[in-house]
């Protein structure tokens, strides 16, 4: 039997109906893969997660990753998880074929990985890291970097990471002070630390390639004298045998929740060596392709654990008696044998408060995948409006499942009860591991600044235009179905909701007012993640209408209804906060910007 944290169904439909992944297959870039080639690759990760991930997540949690003898190690499952996961492609398909990769499109990889992510969230940052590390070192390395790394990359014998952080310098990473000293055979002397470093080290890799962030000596100060660099933890030689290139693991983090991945302190030292990428003082803009790929990664995580949890409860609820129903005169019969608690409306409210949250997240990861796909096989104007649409939903995409998300599995703990406490029941490790989502790639607070400061802007509010009209269409869509009007009706006075907003937060940021105009960005990212994803489930409710009314029998006719029924459920209860939210925004008062520190006392 297969183990249910996800919806293969769900998954599907929404690759096919609601964004025509198929149409993909006609392009020159994507020719070489069809539906029923897709298929078996997705059932074939989902067994694979049925087999190696899922029977493991207790275990990674209760026999977390170890720092001893200098060196971390992971759980010992790890090394058929990895060997496995090489096996099936999963670090190839990301690559272009010219690389040695399996070239597949992005919406595809994404939920390959969500599958993985929904079964076991410690489990798949050791490869997507090393898919981001790789693939940053072919966008911008010389080819002696892309030859002598990429394909043992590919292949997993060497697995990578990207150091960012350090003890003074978090999300502020002008403040860096890892150094670079050149020297004459072209490497560079590295010296400094970095923590946090998720998949550090660990014991099933023959190296481990460090993507670093330092200073060359005499750069600019600030983000201008930032350059990026090949560190890894054991130097290739010339007749190929590796040596230590003086990467010292100080020590493993002891973590909330996601135990069983690794997430290191790392020190650079005595002769460390690492090999510059691509052109001095630009590391930290080359560095932005492997966040943004890791903050649509992260999004995914998010919707992976909160889709665990959800299933999670609702086995529960289809299982635990409790309580009995009313009767028309609203006494209850104690003489009666007890009834199920999702026979209770509020345990409903919960579980479709958790759906329609894990279900939107997903949608929105597979809407950022295929402008992706779409910006690599279109041309001219169109290849533009998609890459800079991807921009703008990528802080969205990452903030909207983490932290949304976590009040799905807070929601699911919640219909537990006091099960939900227990260690018992696995609802309390993914609230564990779920809560660290929204601090990954930049916390929520980061992602909101970068979507009032700089992607609402971008191409002077043209993208954000550009994004309304995609909305439309889908307002148009469904209003030709006389059950989805009032929802299209909705969704089109949100986008006057947004525009207003947006019309009243620009004169401060032309007035130098830069504090009160970013004050509320996190808020404003409530407001448009949330219309944002109320355009994803009119889209799946518009798709779900289309398949009854011409009779597709390719799911059971309860599935396409109940994606209208959470459709209606998210309108109610979630698109209604919306402009609760807008008249916080827009308020006169600014009231953490004007006040007293004291008052915080």
């Amino acid at each position: 039997m297969q183990e249910q944290y996800t919806n293969m169904n769900t998954i599907k439909f929404f690759m096919y109906h609601v964004h025509d992944a198929a149409s993909l297959f006609e392009s020159t870039r994507y020719g070489a893969y069809d539906r029923d080639s897709i298929d078996l690759l997705l059932d074939s990760v989902k067994s694979f997660s049925d087999k190696e991930l899922f029977p493991y997540i207790k275990e990674m949690d209760e026999k977390p990753s170890r720092f001893h003898d200098g060196r971390i190690l992971i759980h010992p499952q790890f090394e058929r998880i990895l060997r496995q996961g090489t096996e099936l492609g999963l670090v190839a398909s990301f690559f272009d074929e010219d690389v040695g990769g399996l070239q597949l499109p992005n919406i595809v990889y994404n939920a390959l990985y969500y599958i993985m992510e929904a079964a076991n969230n410690h489990a798949t940052g050791y490869m997507a890291l090393t898919c981001g590390a790789a693939n940053l070192i072919v966008a911008f390395g010389s080819e002696e970097l892309k030859s002598t790394y990429v394909p043992k990359m590919i292949d997993m014998t060497w697995t990578g990471t990207m150091c960012l952080t350090e003890p003074q310098a978090g999300s502020s990473l002008s403040d860096i002070k890892t150094t670079a000293t050149p020297n004459e055979d072209g490497s560079y002397t590295i010296k400094g630390q970095k923590i946090f470093i998720s998949a550090g080290d660990h014991q099933f890799a023959e190296n481990i390639v460090h993507l670093v962030l330092a200073r060359i000596d005499g750069a600019p100060a600030g983000i201008k004298g930032v350059s990026l660099f090949v560190v890894p933890q054991r130097r290739l030689q010339a007749d190929g045998s590796l040596v230590s290139n003086h990467v010292t693991t100080v020590g493993e983090f002891d973590k909330l929740g996601q135990r069983g991945y690794c997430t290191s302190h790392l020190a650079f030292d005595d002769d460390c060596r690492g090999w510059l990428v691509g052109e001095a003082h630009k590391g930290l803009s080359y560095m932005f392709q492997m966040m943004n790929e890791a903050r649509i990664a992260t999004g995914r995580m998010g919707a992976g654990i909160a889709s665990a949890a959800y299933y999670a409860s609702l086995r529960y609820a289809n299982e635990r008696p409790q309580g009995r129903n009313p009767d028309a005169t609203g006494q209850k019969n104690a003489a009666e044998e007890q009834t199920l608690i999702i026979n209770h409306p509020d345990v409903r409210r919960m579980l479709l408060h958790q759906k329609a949250i894990v279900e939107g997240s997903l949608s929105l990861i597979m809407q950022a995948s295929q402008y992706a796909d779409k910006h690599l096989i279109s041309e001219g104007e169109e290849r533009e409006r998609k890459r800079f649409l991807l921009e703008l939903l990528t802080p969205v995409a990452k903030t909207y499942p983490a932290e949304k998300g976590l009040q799905a599995v807070s929601t699911g703990l919640q219909v537990l009860g006091g099960y939900g406490f227990c260690t018992d029941f696995i609802l309390q490790q993914y609230y564990r591991d779920i809560r660290i989502v929204s601090i990954y790639e930049g916390t929520t607070g980061i992602q909101s600044i970068d979507l009032v400061g700089r992607k609402i802007g971008l191409k002077g509010g043209a993208v954000l235009q550009w994004l309304g009209a995609e909305m439309q269409t889908t307002i148009a869509a469904a209003s030709d179905h006389d059950e989805l009007r009032r929802y299209a009706d909705t969704l089109l006075q949100n986008l006057g909701l947004v525009q207003s907003v947006v019309e009243a937060m620009m004169p401060m940021a032309m007035k130098g007012e830069h504090q009160r105009f970013l004050a509320d960005a996190t808020v404003f990212m409530d407001l448009f993640g949330t219309i944002v994803i109320g355009w994803q489930w009119l889209k799946i409710a518009v798709a779900a209408k289309q398949a009854i009314a011409s009779g597709d029998s390719t799911y059971p006719a309860s599935f396409y209804r109940s994606k209208v029924h959470t459709m209606k459920f998210f309108y109610t209860y979630e698109m209604s906060r919306t402009r609760g939210l807008a008249e916080a925004i827009t308020d006169e008062l600014a009231l953490t910007v004007d006040m007293d520190p004291e008052f915080l006392d």
